[in-house]
């Protein structure tokens, strides 16, 4: 068994994040078994990644995972599977074997997995029946073979009718290379080779921050706002807010696993979207709670996993359920991504619930006090605009792509030094509630990076900002040059004493 070969797959990681689309022209392997057998181990294995969540409790995987393997000058995508269980009729299992016959129809071949260390069992002998039905290339990976005296096990599940087996270690990576050559044998040749290496962006375009300009240089220009060509849209929310449906609703088609079960999600589920040119990626994420409430690993993994894919994105749904109001929850989970630095859009689901559809007996819900209310539960959000949806029905769903381009577009503007100079003349900054103590005066201001909108401040004081002199002054850009949807971050440079110029 030969070990994996490391070093030769992380390039393909790169150019799959620099050209995100490239990878749908790429041959789809995958990797299918039943619960608990390693799928997610191998998966993360061959992609150099942690995209799926792994551990020993059985089921974690329920929705399709996509990733990226790179070996010996080919690509290939790869998805992930939950365990299929084809005879099982609830409804989570049902679900999973719906999700994971949709990646067979989409794959040139298909990578069963089996544990090894167990024996030949019928949900492996109903599911190797059902996949040489295909017709498609199949290999056999017999998984925790992690030392050579386990391999003879291997050879009792060539009663599966397999032509192609290989032991493997997904844990270990023993194996691997063998099965990366036996994959890209029998997948079709490759005619998109992976591109040269770009530059790396300036810091500009990276969202980084500049240095910024002395006062008496040339101003720059202001940059026109304009959504960047493929954003990254993280739904977030509490568990069972209607975040999977939603996600669905803006696919068209049905991505996700969605039920009234609270915590259904628990990998990240991610689908391009294209609109009139626009590429949209939404992501949807595990419902976040509070870790005092979280009690399975998976659960915990899942919420750790929904805050890095949030850290990741450029905008975020915050999805709030109309028939349960806003809670504190809600605003934590605000708080996260407002912390976070990305861009929000507030979408209220399940509007038509309260509306057309109340069966508790109260009044239909209006539309203008419910925001209000919103606003009131949610003061540091007030720059976030808020959208009235009903997942479900497919209600204003096309008023939520059209308020992510703008919002994606806004955080990306840009306003020259000169402009910022002069708004600054204009601003009464006695207005400001701020103690004299803590008073300063802001001799020029410059834009220094995008994404978020980041401000550098030059001061005669080297002086903490205060919370309500910051609050005002970011109420006044905003006035003044909009931002909407993206929180703005202030920094302060003090001018020196005489003494030490």
């Amino acid at each position: 068994m030969t070990p994996i070969k490391k070093g030769t797959q992380s390039g393909a990681r790169d150019r799959r994040r620099r050209n995100p689309a490239a990878d749908a022209r790429w041959p789809l392997v995958a990797i299918v078994g039943r619960p608990n057998v390693g799928k997610s181990t191998l998966f993360n294995r061959l992609t150099r990644s942690r995209r799926s969540i792994v551990g020993d409790e059985p089921g974690i995987t329920r929705d399709r995972i996509y990733g990226v393997v790179d070996w010996g000058g080919r690509n290939a995508r790869l998805v992930d599977t939950g365990g299929v269980l084809p005879s099982d009729q609830e409804f989570i299992p049902a679900e999973i074997f719906r999700q994971a016959k949709v990646a067979f129809d989409e794959a040139a071949a298909v990578v069963m997995v089996v544990d090894g260390r167990t024996e030949l069992a019928a949900p492996d002998l109903e599911l190797a029946r059902l996949l040489l039905r295909l017709g498609k290339p199949l290999i056999l990976a017999v998984n925790k073979m992690d030392v050579e005296a386990l391999l003879p096990q291997a050879e009792n599940y060539r009663r599966l009718g397999f032509k192609e087996m290989v032991p493997v270690s997904a844990e270990h990576g023993t194996g691997i290379g063998d099965l990366l050559d036996a994959m890209f044998a029998v997948l079709p040749v490759d005619d998109f080779a992976p591109e040269d290496d770009e530059e790396e962006p300036a810091p500009a375009e990276k969202g980084g921050i500049e240095e910024p300009l002395p006062e008496e240089e040339e101003e720059i220009p202001s940059i026109p706002a304009k959504a960047p060509d493929e954003v990254n849209v993280a739904i977030i929310g509490r568990p069972n807010v209607g975040k999977s449906t939603l996600l669905n609703a803006l696919t068209g088609k049905a991505r996700a696993i969605v039920s009234p079960i609270a915590g259904t999600t628990r990998d990240a589920v991610d689908e391009l979207v294209e609109r009139e040119g626009q590429k949209f990626r939404f992501i949807d994420t595990a419902g976040i709670r509070r870790k005092g409430k979280t009690h399975e690993m998976a659960e915990k993994l899942s919420v750790l996993m929904a805050r890095k894919h949030l850290e990741a994105a450029d905008v975020s749904l915050l999805v709030v359920d109309a028939t349960a109001g806003v809670l504190a929850a809600d605003a934590t989970i605000g708080g996260y991504a407002h912390e976070s630095g990305r861009s929000m859009v507030i979408v209220v689901n399940k509007w038509d619930l309260v509306t057309t559809k109340r069966t508790d007996g109260k009044p239909p819900a209006d539309r203008k006090v419910f925001e209000e209310q919103l606003r009131y539960a949610l003061k540091f959000l007030s720059y976030v605009p808020v959208i009235f949806v009903s997942a479900a029905e497919g209600q204003n769903i096309e008023q939520v792509f059209a308020t992510v381009v703008r919002v994606a577009a806004e955080r990306q503007k840009r306003v020259g030094t000169g402009q910022m100079n002069r708004f600054l003349e204009r601003v009464d900054f006695e207005r400001a509630p701020v103690p004299m103590s803590r008073r300063m005066r802001i001799l020029y201001m410059t834009q220094a990076g995008v994404a978020p909108p980041t401000f550098v401040l030059f001061t005669d004081r080297d002086v903490k900002l205060h919370f309500s002199y910051e609050r005002f002054l970011e109420n006044q850009i905003r006035e003044a040059f909009g931002f909407e949807g993206s929180p703005i971050r202030f920094k302060i440079r003090a001018r020196k004493p005489r003494s030490q110029r």
